[in-house]
């Protein structure tokens, strides 16, 4: 990386840490009861809390912003990442639409077997099924995965 880009990031960096340090330190000195009483009643300003919260949002839609533009400006540059990304979003498809196959849409009861409020059977339902199944399998992938590389390790 370039000398100067690299001093004009870690400024950067320092500042973003300073504006958090000012905001945490407001709140820490304002106190828990101050905070929650201006949270409890909406007519008492909470100028504490707010700034803090607007913050990281800011930060978090920067953050997403600019990790999605530089994945977008690498997979341009890189053909090759982009054929094997594309493959692997077309495996989490496959993945999706068979975890969707195979999911229930069946109402969602209790022990006694009573329908659960907002659990009537359905597509909601079936999404949930189907959320699930594919984060069982995903696990399963990354277990074996994990199991894989470990004894990769130890052979050597």
């Amino acid at each position: 990386m370039n000398q100067k880009i690299s001093k004009i990031l870690t400024i950067v960096v320092g500042l973003i840490g300073l504006i958090g340090f000012v905001f945490f330190a407001r709140i820490v000195i304002t106190g828990d009861d101050t905070i929650k009483l201006m949270l409890a009643d909406p007519t008492i300003s909470d100028s504490h809390v707010a700034p803090f919260i607007s913050f990281a949002v800011i930060l978090l839609i920067a953050t997403a912003v600019t990790a999605v533009v530089f994945s977008i400006v690498n997979l341009v540059k890189h053909p090759q990442v982009l054929k094997r990304s594309l493959m692997g979003v077309g495996l989490m498809a496959v993945l999706l639409i068979g975890s969707y196959v195979f999911a229930s849409d069946a109402a969602v009861t209790d022990v006694m077997g009573k329908v659960l409020e907002e659990g009537e059977a359905g597509s909601i339902s079936k999404w949930v099924s189907t959320g699930i199944n594919f984060s069982a399998i995903l696990g399963v992938i990354g277990f074996g995965a994990f199991l894989a590389d470990f004894i990769k390790s130890l052979v050597k």
